[in-house]
């Protein structure tokens, strides 16, 4: 992608941005960041009950309403890309759950995908909302067990709110179910 359509490109996210700000007004809103292929889009095309087989990175970000236990769920499915990075925080404001999605089996970036969960933790926007780490890609056999992938995110230093990690397969569905039970239980908790 050339350096003019990136930019062009991310003006119109942040414009986009401010129009769709009430569009989850009735629902739970969730937002959902990683580095990019951690496997994102895959998981939310998953949770939507959606085909899987045909997923392309995302440019800028997905929105999908997603019903589980009776709750309705807004899912904010934003790019992983570098130049993208720079504007998750924009997003934040309202934010009843974040999922960071981990690609399990891409080692390399383990430091990387835990600088930017760290620098996410500490936005004001945040504070107190429940995180869900999927460590997904589970079903390669690169992939890093997921306490092995808490410990080296130091999830056990998060104290100000409740966490869970969840190892998956976005491509199987393998551990999808659970994390949304573990987000349906712990956002009617906070909500009471």
């Amino acid at each position: 992608m050339h350096i003019a359509t990136m930019e062009s490109g991310l003006l119109s996210l942040v414009q986009e941005l401010k129009t769709l700000n009430s569009f989850d007004e009735n629902g739970i809103r969730i937002v959902l960041l990683g580095l990019d292929n951690a496997g994102k889009t895959t998981i939310l095309t998953r949770l939507a009950l959606e085909e899987v087989s045909s997923i392309t990175p995302t440019q800028g970000f997905n929105i999908k309403s997603v019903q589980s236990q009776g709750l309705k769920l807004t899912v904010w499915d934003i790019g992983g890309q570098r130049a993208i990075r720079t504007h998750w925080k924009k997003y934040l404001s309202s934010t009843d759950l974040l999922i960071y999605v981990v690609d399990s089996a891409d080692r390399k970036r383990f430091e990387e995908t835990g600088q930017e969960l760290a620098e996410l933790i500490e936005d004001d926007s945040l504070l107190g909302v429940p995180l869900l780490v999927f460590a997904n890609k589970q079903d390669l056999l690169t992939a890093a067990p997921a306490a092995e992938i808490a410990s080296g995110l130091n999830l056990h230093t998060y104290r100000d709110r409740t966490w869970q990690i969840q190892a998956c397969s976005a491509i199987s569905g393998e551990g999808i179910q659970d994390g949304m039970d573990w987000i349906c239980k712990n956002i009617v908790a906070k909500k009471k």
